[in-house]
């Protein structure tokens, strides 16, 4: 499965074309599954660009991707920088008014199974982000519920392409057989491709988009989510 990251925590000045309002949002999405993803992952934005987890403009972003995409499973972040406050994630999250499918979790933040434990009551995927370098997948095996998850993101925060492949393998390692859920690894900005290439051999599940890099797998300007899932596409192919 290849999931599209449209815009992440990114703000305009860092790329012209990042899809921010519902609208350019719904274009994005898609174009992108029409050049081959299959899941979407998106950041509801405020007026002023930041990411919320407000319930109106998750309502919005949700909807119109939806209409755009019909059928295609439509996540949000619920990452610490929306709110500091775990408990006030977690009532944001059962405020909201339109449901999406997932929701990514980031686990070596507080308060991790606070807010993942909303999501689960009102019947939200979880995806559990699991940042190397961090002591997250501890956290996470030592979680009860960790067995109701969607999927665990594994997420590689080295950006260097030759130890990037590295990290992702110690990261697998530490998870090993102690999840029973699908994993979708991924990395950002200069190592997004290596890891990219090496989910791909492994058989799990990837992710791409502008949230996670701005460039093409040649270097050049990638103009849009739909040509890096295009690209994506023909390196795993």
């Amino acid at each position: 499965m290849l999931q599209v990251c449209l815009n992440g925590a990114r703000v305009r000045s860092e790329c012209a074309h990042l899809p921010m309002n519902p609208a350019e949002l719904a274009t994005s999405a898609r174009a992108s599954v029409a050049a081959g993803a299959r899941d979407i992952h998106l950041h509801p934005k405020n007026h002023d660009g930041e990411d919320t987890l407000d319930p109106a403009a998750v309502a919005a972003a949700v909807t119109a991707v939806r209409a755009a995409a019909p059928g295609v499973r439509v996540g949000v972040t619920t990452g610490a920088w929306t709110a500091p406050d775990p408990a006030e994630r977690a009532a944001q999250v059962r405020s909201w008014t339109v449901l999406p499918d997932h929701a990514s979790v980031n686990w070596h933040e507080d308060g991790a199974a606070t807010v993942a434990a909303a999501l689960l009551d009102r019947g939200i995927g979880v995806e559990a982000g699991i940042f190397s370098g961090t002591h997250a997948a501890e956290r996470f095996l030592q979680w009860s519920d960790r067995h109701r998850v969607l999927r665990v993101l594994a997420e590689i925060t080295d950006v260097d392409p030759r130890t990037a492949v590295q990290a992702a393998a110690g990261l697998l390692e530490e998870l090993g057989a102690a999840t029973e859920s699908t994993v979708l690894l991924h990395g950002e900005d200069d190592a997004a491709w290596a890891v990219l290439g090496m989910a791909a051999s492994l058989g799990l599940d990837m992710r791409i988009g502008l949230e996670d890099v701005l460039r093409l797998p040649d270097g050049m300007p990638a103009g849009s989510n739909a040509d890096l899932v295009r690209a994506a596409r023909a390196l795993t192919r």
